[in-house]
């Protein structure tokens, strides 16, 4: 069963957290995908990953731009696995997967979005009737703690 974890954005912005969550998942060896809920926010993910630390880099790409397959972290806002990810990482309000394939899913969303909280609670309840282990994972003091699961 793939695992399902939630992590709920508090006091810190998807750019700052997205970041170190994607090098933990290079560390195990798994490609990741990053599916977001709208062009605009991919574009500034886009941007984000390659100006978040001078020490660090993180090897991504966009679908569109070419050989996706290839992508140890691919950008998309599509239901895809073309680079085989063993994570995905749903981002911006972007839905649950059609099929559960993966490792792990991880759904970020932010605190302050009522809407994005009503959502997470509705993707709580269809992964636990779908009968997948979640977890749910909030921040607290620049770390994250387990509250659920």
């Amino acid at each position: 069963m793939t695992e399902i974890l939630f992590y709920h954005l508090v006091g810190q912005r998807l750019e700052q957290a997205l970041p170190q969550l994607l090098e933990k998942s290079l560390e195990r060896g798994w490609n990741a995908l990053v599916r977001a809920g709208s062009e605009e926010r991919l574009a500034a993910l886009d941007e984000a990953l390659w100006t978040y630390s001078e020490a660090s880099f993180l090897p991504h790409g966009r679908e569109e731009e070419g050989e996706p397959e290839h992508q140890p972290i691919l950008l998309t806002t599509k239901d895809t696995r073309i680079n085989e990810p063993g994570v995905i990482f749903l981002v911006d309000r972007a839905k649950l997967p059609a099929e559960y394939d993966v490792a792990r899913v991880v759904l970020m969303f932010d605190g302050d979005d009522p809407e994005a909280l009503d959502e997470a609670r509705a993707a709580w309840k269809t992964v636990k009737g779908l009968g997948h282990p979640a977890t749910y994972w909030q921040q607290e003091g620049g770390r994250w703690v387990k509250k659920a699961g």
